[in-house]
């Protein structure tokens, strides 16, 4: 080759690697950017979670309620002094205008002891304010070992089975509703009813953000049961 063809073709030349260490992401960098993703994602999943279960909350059951039922149950709530709290008395009086309306001419009243220095039961408590009301004691059965709604629901239920009766409606808080229902429908109620009743006493923030806790560990309970586990 002369060197006029040289000048031409000029001798090719290495280039330098692209992918030196110095350019490569540090291992440092890479962990956190897999830490800030997957932080963002559990943020979101965390945020979607609580929206679903303040809508399930906040929304309630929509049902309509039949002429007659086999049982009322009120899901019991603290005592003052042996009598029911004024949060409880929303729900017994709500139970009252049912029977009342002749929804349903027996109740269960269910709730244990509470540890506030009580001497009656959350269900004596209830029954005694019932029959203040007018609604006969001999058609107010106690249940008063529950300490928990799912306790509430599954002893007033062995209750029923018992006593061979089937329908029920079971009265509460509105923002305690949908819990309930799915809580009755996980334990084998036939077609359980809600009716609910709005706060005026409650302090709204505390109990939406306490049953949002709740309704959490209600779907922890509900996983168990379908794996045997509890």
């Amino acid at each position: 080759m002369n060197k006029k063809q040289s000048a031409i073709n000029p001798a090719p030349t290495k280039r330098k690697a692209t992918t030196s260490k110095s350019k490569r992401p540090s291992k440092l960098y890479r962990l956190f950017v897999r830490t800030f993703q997957i932080t963002l994602i559990s943020f979101t999943l965390l945020v979607a979670w609580l929206v679903f279960i303040q809508w399930k909350v906040q929304v309630g059951p929509q049902q309509t309620l039949p002429k007659q039922v086999d049982i009322g149950i009120v899901l019991g709530a603290s005592l003052r002094n042996d009598i029911p709290s004024p949060g409880l008395q929303e729900r017994l009086d709500l139970a009252v205008d049912l029977y009342n309306q002749g929804r349903f001419k027996q109740l269960i009243v269910t709730g244990g002891l509470d540890h506030n220095g009580s001497k009656l039961t959350e269900a004596e408590g209830m029954r005694d304010y019932l029959v203040k009301k007018g609604v006969p004691k001999t058609g107010i059965l106690i249940e008063p070992n529950a300490t928990s709604t799912y306790e509430n629901l599954l002893f007033s239920k062995q209750m029923m089975d018992e006593k061979s009766l089937v329908s029920s409606i079971i009265v509460t808080h509105k923002f305690h509703g949908s819990r309930s229902l799915d809580i009755a429908k996980t334990l084998g109620y036939i077609d359980p009813f809600v009716s609910t009743t709005k706060s005026e006493v409650l302090f709204m923030p505390y109990h939406d953000t306490r049953e949002t806790l709740a309704y959490t560990n209600w779907y922890l309970t509900k996983l168990q049961l379908k794996l045997g586990l509890k």
